[in-house]
């Protein structure tokens, strides 16, 4: 199998352990065990030392009934039984691409996204349409465009929604416009809602498995929960054939998820509202904080993030994303993601979920080095 270099992710193989300010992360900032088991109610030795007793061994298959519970509640109308656990969303993604597409298939993948959307259906052989996404439309798809890309062929429709890296969030409207192009022709639609479930006002942030029977949803632990050490996502879908399909081909590259995965991320779901207070504090606080900075940098300009924690921002200079980060890096010690991982040149990928003083320091910095080039 033929497939591309994995952009993001080789770059942060590569320099994300030798920075002094990580403006690339993306996860917001990441709980230790004993700040979960505090904020859950729980006494820390007590636990601990009930888990210490827990068998390392491959326990449930499909997830224990706790956390298929608890995944399912972050849906309208997913039930337990609609949850598949992965390992991460990196999982997910891959087990449902690698299970519908086939070579003779055509999909259309938005763009920019997560590189799996459009590069695992490229290497299995499918022609790969590409929505693209722009500054100038607030980095919402185009319907009209999207009518334009699909035919009798087309077996799935894929969107990121809170987009990575530009934090857009598709409205529901627009959502379920999308929904009735892929019912048009009897496509799937896979939304990677790995950055879903803080909004803005703290309202509910519906999912495409609320709105579209073939709708598959992708998430994790990783982002607005803090727990990227777990490794474990899932798809949710109500497509109970689909749901056979995925398990078949699941065998292959899963069996299950970590025992000690599966019970922290379960007690984190069954206390998510304390989780979402949490970071909803960091997320807004640190939104405006970016805000202010590129409000007062004349060498930038972008689309404020509107969902997730990741926003795309613009520089005005001459130099290429690749190299203008490695240069930043070298001299100031801040690491950002260049556009060019995610085919969008002339910008930068800035994650600000994390610590403050941190994300001033690092944007002061940034500040500096561009008038100094």
């Amino acid at each position: 199998m033929n497939i591309k270099t994995f952009k993001v992710e080789r770059w942060m193989n590569d320099y994300e352990d030798n920075c002094t300010y990580n403006l690339a992360e993306t996860c917001i900032d990441s709980i230790t065990i004993k700040e979960l088991l505090e904020m859950c109610g729980k006494d820390v030795t007590e636990y601990m030392v009930d888990l210490a007793d827990t068998r390392l061994t491959y326990s449930h298959i499909f997830g224990s009934p706790e956390l298929l519970k608890g995944i399912s509640g972050l849906y309208k109308e997913a039930k337990p039984e609609h949850i598949i656990p992965t390992h991460g969303a990196i999982g997910a993604n891959n087990l449902a691409i690698t299970t519908i597409i086939c070579p003779e298939d055509n999909m259309v993948s938005v763009m920019p996204t997560y590189q799996q959307h459009y590069s695992i259906p490229e290497s299995i052989g499918a022609e790969v349409r590409i929505l693209n996404l722009n500054l100038g439309n607030h980095f919402l798809p185009d319907i009209e465009q999207l009518k334009s890309l699909v035919d009798e062929n087309t077996k799935m429709i894929t969107i990121n929604s809170p987009n990575n890296p530009s934090g857009s969030l598709i409205p529901v409207d627009e959502m379920k416009k999308i929904v009735e192009i892929a019912k048009s022709v009897d496509a799937y639609v896979l939304c990677d809602e790995v950055y879903r479930g803080i909004s803005e006002d703290g309202s509910y942030m519906p999912s495409i498995v609320d709105l579209y029977e073939k709708g598959i949803s992708v998430g994790s632990m990783s982002k607005t929960f803090s727990m990227a050490g777990v490794r474990l996502g899932w798809i949710a879908t109500r497509d109970t054939e689909l749901l056979e399909l995925l398990k078949e081909r699941r065998d292959y590259d899963t069996i299950s998820c970590g025992v000690i995965d599966d019970k922290l991320a379960a007690l984190a779901l069954e206390n998510k509202e304390k989780i979402y207070e949490r970071n909803s504090k960091i997320l807004l606080k640190n939104r405006q904080i970016l805000d202010d900075w590129v409000k007062a940098t004349p060498e930038v300009y972008y689309q404020k993030p509107v969902a997730g924690t990741t926003a795309l921002v613009y520089y005005k200079k001459d130099m290429p994303s690749y190299d203008l980060c490695v240069k930043l890096l070298e001299s100031k010690g801040v690491l950002f993601t260049p556009g060019e991982c995610f085919e969008m040149e002339g910008s930068v990928r800035i994650g600000y979920a994390f610590d403050s003083k941190l994300l001033k320091q690092g944007l002061d910095l940034f500040a500096e080095f561009l008038k100094e080039i």
